[in-house]
């Protein structure tokens, strides 16, 4: 079988190659992501990779249907960049990877909450140019501090049971309840209660039609002032002019992301050398109370290795009809 890989990074073709030992596909690794602009140039192959910043709207999905293409195999658990009933109505399988080492996240997530908190990056800074002062560093217990989850999943699990070993309250809201979360003492409560009562507020959710702009002018005026806003999920949750008022009028005291609504155009890539034309992502970095990683909350090791074995078993399943309709990886 021969597989046309999008959005292809270094470490992308390292893990893959090494894991496509045993299954011996052919693959083909572009740089550039799927959308429009490329989908009619794959031809002659069954099955195309994608990760989260590739679009396959229904447009893309007519032309890989009509061009032979059977499989998209999402390299990732989130799949909204990809119109469900769209495939169904081509006929092309796709599938995902619904939880790959969900403890990479959770421990990102509590890095960037950690570092913008006791003020991490701004003391490395200070020391390297042999500042050793103080001043500006004052950071505030976790210990005691009420953290709101939305999203309970793998990776909200595995946030809560990082923060409970903080000694935190956990207030959580989910459309499913996880009961062994509750029976170690998080309280399961409505999504308006999460957002007024949480010093820290941790987005753990995926991101669908009823949960898009999640935070925004309204639900931000909810919450405490001064609260820690955490996004690791996708960056739509967020409404980004809207946390960019909330951050000036000083409602939210901290906001660490990971991702970001336009990060198709930006994450990545290397853009030292660019002027970056996103005007919302510039204003967000001159903020000191603002922390942005790249979408690199998933980056380890063995998020990597699963990532790439998942991918290439669910492509082999598929291929061979042996996946189970019902296996959380399969969404058509």
């Amino acid at each position: 079988m021969k597989i046309a890989f999008f959005s292809t990074q270094p470490y992308d073709k390292i893990f893959f190659d090494r894991l496509n030992v045993s299954h011996r596909f052919t693959i083909d690794y572009y740089e550039t992501h799927l959308g429009p602009h490329i989908a009619h140039t794959v031809k002659n192959t069954e099955t195309v990779c994608v990760f989260v910043n590739d679009k396959l709207n229904a447009e893309v999905i007519e032309t890989l249907s009509n061009n032979g293409v059977k499989i998209i195999a999402l390299r990732c658990a989130g799949f909204n960049n990809v119109d469900i009933e769209a495939a169904k109505r081509y006929g092309i399988k796709v599938c995902r990877v619904p939880a790959y080492s969900p403890e990479a996240v959770a421990e990102h997530t509590v890095a960037m909450l950690l570092t913008m908190n006791r003020k991490i990056h701004k003391a490395y800074n200070r020391v390297r140019e042999q500042n050793f002062s103080l001043n500006g560093l004052l950071g505030s217990n976790l210990a005691g501090k009420t953290v709101g989850v939305i999203g309970t999943g793998k990776i909200g699990k595995a946030f809560i049971r990082i923060m409970l070993g903080f000694g935190c309250k956990i207030w959580a809201h989910d459309i499913y309840p996880d009961n062994s979360l509750t029976e170690q003492g998080v309280q399961y409560v409505s999504s308006e209660q999460v957002l007024k009562e949480a010093d820290i507020l941790s987005l753990h959710c995926p991101l669908t039609p009823e949960n898009h702009y999640l935070i925004n002018r309204q639900t931000i005026n909810l919450m405490k002032t001064g609260v820690v806003l955490l996004n690791t999920s996708r960056g739509g949750l967020i409404n980004t002019v809207d946390i960019i008022e909330g951050l000036k009028t000083k409602q939210i005291g901290a906001l660490c992301i990971d991702v970001y609504e336009q990060e198709e155009k930006l994450f990545f890539r290397d853009l030292s050398s660019n002027i970056i034309q996103d005007d919302n992502i510039q204003r967000l970095m001159s903020f000191p109370n603002v922390l942005i990683t790249a979408h690199q909350a998933f980056f380890t090791e063995e998020a990597l290795k699963e990532i790439a074995e998942i991918t290439l078993e669910n492509i082999a399943k598929i291929s061979t009809e042996q996946m189970d309709d019902n296996s959380p990886s399969m969404l058509t």
